[in-house]
């Protein structure tokens, strides 16, 4: 008789399973390159495309393939300050930031803005940041507080601070960051599903229904129940969503320029109307509708995928509802 598998449920790699911190997440890496590393959008909805195979090891090269995606919004991105930093042994520390001269109004239902200018560029310096601002007024999403976050430069020092300054107090575009065909890692906060069982939360197996007490619980605790607590490592019930998580090398397939490209009759369900340039991104993206998704340059990029975008021959406007 085989010999039946039953492996843990659920991935031990993703622990403590707490909620974010904030909506929006945190970017520890923003990849390889040179230049603006990234950029943020707001998650649309999905839809399915029919391009033809580019992929020279796939079986169905050349073949005409349905593929599904995600659509993300980006309005263009505005950069309000550039931040210093110092590498000290115990890791990089700001030692100053510089503003831009004009701030949106809108910038104050994020941050606290300045009466006055402060900060000036350090004589010395070991690394900066370009600090960027959405612009969610641009949408249709019905929100005007923006989300302020650093963006990771690439390059010489020398280089970084140009371009920093070339950028401070003007708008970036998703053309400037990204171009069709590359591998992007997108950064997310999930959707939120609140207290669940542990059949949900980890997907333990249903006991028999004539078991004492319960169905839908864990019929042991373990071999490691005698120190007076229930370990860690026993599926029980809990919070589930609403956690950070990095899904990396999302191939990017197109960047559109016109919102009707990617119009659906009536709107995009739980989103509306696309109104600004727009990426479509192979597969599925973490998060609800109207959720903001940090994209970055990919830090370990497959190579087995095209660096070619394949070419569109089909995309469904039939509303998923």
């Amino acid at each position: 008789m085989a010999k039946r598998k039953n492996p843990r449920h659920g991935s031990m790699q993703f622990w403590p399973r707490v909620r974010a911190n904030r909506e929006h997440a945190r970017v520890r890496s923003w990849g390889l390159g040179t230049g603006l590393l990234g950029f943020a959008g707001y998650k649309v909805g999905m839809t399915h495309l029919k391009i033809t195979d580019n992929k020279p090891t796939s079986m169905t090269k050349g073949q005409d393939i349905f593929m599904p995606a995600t659509i993300i919004e980006c309005p263009p991105m505005k950069a309000i300050g550039i931040r210093f930093y110092h590498d000290l042994p115990y890791g990089p520390q700001p030692v100053s930031q510089v503003l831009a001269e004009s701030l949106d109004k809108e910038l104050a239902r994020a941050i606290a803005l300045p009466k006055k200018q402060h900060g000036k560029e350090p004589s010395e310096f070991d690394d900066l940041t370009l600090i960027v601002q959405t612009q969610p007024k641009l949408t249709g999403i019905g929100k005007k507080k923006p989300e302020v976050f650093e963006l990771g430069l690439g390059g010489k020092k020398e280089e970084k601070l140009a371009l920093a300054k070339q950028k401070l107090g003007q708008d970036i575009s998703v053309q400037d960051v990204f171009k069709p065909g590359e591998q992007l890692d997108a950064h997310v906060v999930t959707k939120g599903k609140g207290y669940q069982g542990p059949v949900k939360r980890f997907g333990v197996t249903l006991r028999a229904h004539k078991s004492e007490k319960s169905v839908r619980q864990p019929g042991s605790l373990g071999g490691w129940s005698g120190q007076g607590h229930v370990m860690y490592r026993v599926a029980h019930a809990g919070h589930m969503g609403y956690h950070q998580r990095t899904e990396y090398n999302k191939w990017l397939l197109k960047i559109g320029t016109s919102p009707a490209d990617a119009a659906q009759k009536g709107g995009w369900v739980h989103y509306g109307i696309i109104r600004n340039p727009f990426l479509v991104v192979k597969g599925s993206v973490g998060g609800p509708q109207k959720r903001l998704v940090k994209l970055s340059k990919a830090l370990r990029p497959d190579k087995l995928t095209p660096k070619e975008a394949p070419s569109i021959t089909y995309f469904s406007s039939v509303a998923k509802q």
